[in-house]
């Protein structure tokens, strides 16, 4: 087996370090606004990589990303497993029993939210596919991408901003949760089987992938559901806590994943399959969670989003009339169809509004979408610059909005 040479590991420790310090920095200075750490943390990858480090100091980006191919093949390896991990804990964060409790307004907030983000952003690039950038490429498949990006919801930024408003235990709060848990589950499902049609299996046939795919996901969330909560008491007690808990978790994480990237439909569904199952368990502490979470988002987070930035330079491919135009799809759609689905179900108007705007939140999801299109060639640089832009507005954005929204009532209502 080969080994990476001394210069190799020096190169990559480097690589490793400089990610790391300039996101932490980053981070904590986008807090400081009262801003997720992950505007800071793609920043730090804008400014190591090709758009600022790579044009005022092309020597040192040379030597830092570009010099090494074995230390780079590494460093792609770690960012991979760093994917891996957030979609992992992205499933923590996904209670099934929330998401019975909201019952037919959690379902027509969630279905709604998804079903008109998914139509707008499935026609406009269908018709318009020369602006999008779409090239040679499949027109249907690369609108059937669009459509599942513009109708994600990042949950973990959506919790993060419910938090912070004082709402996450309200009716409100616990429907916007609830509609974003079903859109998570939903919407990396749809895009498992784009990834499917783009000739991913390399195993079994399109029909057995797909087939395979739902049984396994109906297993995790019922049997294998069931499963984890009798075992999960023994690991408890018998094996030393919370070491035993945090590596049979890592463990059975990376074997959902290497299943469903065998099957054809990438590594993360798996993970995140898994994390649904195991943090909807009774027996997993808060905790337990939290460690998970800070081992997770401190360490392998940082690296995903910093290594973005590595990729592209995001001033050649800023293209602000692209941008406006995902913009107004990605905030058209999920506003319209989450804020109609909340009225629908009883809402006033302006809580109605404050629900849309709350689910609009796109954040790392819609980045880790991004990254996999971009990597498989269903969308090229201009466009993926254009996603990560809306991710960003829309977490930034999806907080003062509601403020706004609820100005008025100042949460009487809820």
């Amino acid at each position: 087996m080969e080994s990476l040479a001394h210069k190799d590991v020096i190169n990559l420790l480097l690589q490793l370090a400089s990610m790391l310090l300039l996101a932490r920095v980053f981070a904590e200075i986008a807090q400081k606004f009262n801003q997720p750490s992950v505007v800071g943390e793609i920043l730090a990858g804008v400014i190591l990589g090709p758009t600022i480090l790579g044009h005022f100091g092309p020597e040192v980006f040379e030597f830092l990303f570009q010099s090494n191919p074995a230390s780079n093949l590494a460093l792609d390896g770690i960012v991979q497993m760093a994917v891996i991990l957030l979609l992992f804990v992205a499933g923590l964060e996904v209670e099934l029993h929330l998401v019975w409790s909201q019952g037919k307004s959690a379902l027509a907030i969630s279905l709604l939210g998804l079903v008109i983000p998914f139509i707008l952003g499935f026609i406009f690039p269908y018709f318009f596919s020369q602006f999008f950038g779409l090239g040679e490429g499949n027109r249907l498949l690369f609108s059937l991408f669009m459509g599942t990006a513009m109708s994600i919801t990042a949950l973990p930024v959506v919790v993060r901003i419910l938090m912070d408003m004082n709402l996450f235990k309200t009716k409100m709060g616990m429907v916007i949760v609830a509609g974003a848990m079903v859109n998570d589950i939903i919407g990396w499902l749809i895009f498992s089987v784009i990834l499917s049609f783009m000739g991913q299996t390399a195993n079994l046939s399109l029909f057995n992938t797909i087939g395979i795919t739902l049984l396994f996901t109906a297993f995790m969330l019922t049997l294998g559901k069931a499963l984890i909560n009798r075992v999960l008491p023994w690991i408890n007690k018998k094996l030393a806590w919370p070491g035993g808990l945090l590596s049979l978790s890592m463990a059975f994480c990376f074997l959902a994943a290497a299943f469903t990237e065998w099957l054809g439909i990438h590594a993360i569904f798996g993970a995140f399959i898994f994390g649904v199952a195991l943090g909807d368990s009774d027996h997993l502490s808060e905790k337990a969670k939290e460690i998970i979470h800070q081992f997770i988002n401190n360490i392998f987070a940082p690296l995903f989003f910093v290594s973005i930035g590595l990729k592209i330079d995001f001033a050649a491919n800023f293209n602000i009339f692209l941008i406006l135009a995902i913009l107004a799809i990605s905030f058209a759609g999920k506003i319209v169809g989450s804020g109609f689905g909340a009225y629908r179900s009883g809402y006033k108007f302006k809580d109605a509004l404050a629900v849309g705007f709350g689910m609009n939140a796109r954040g790392a999801m819609e980045i880790i979408l991004g990254i996999i299109a971009l990597e498989n060639g269903l969308i090229d640089e201009k466009l993926f610059v254009a996603l990560v832009v809306m991710a960003l507005v829309t977490s930034m954005t999806s907080g003062p909005l509601m403020k706004w929204a609820l100005k008025d009532t100042m949460y009487k209502s809820l």
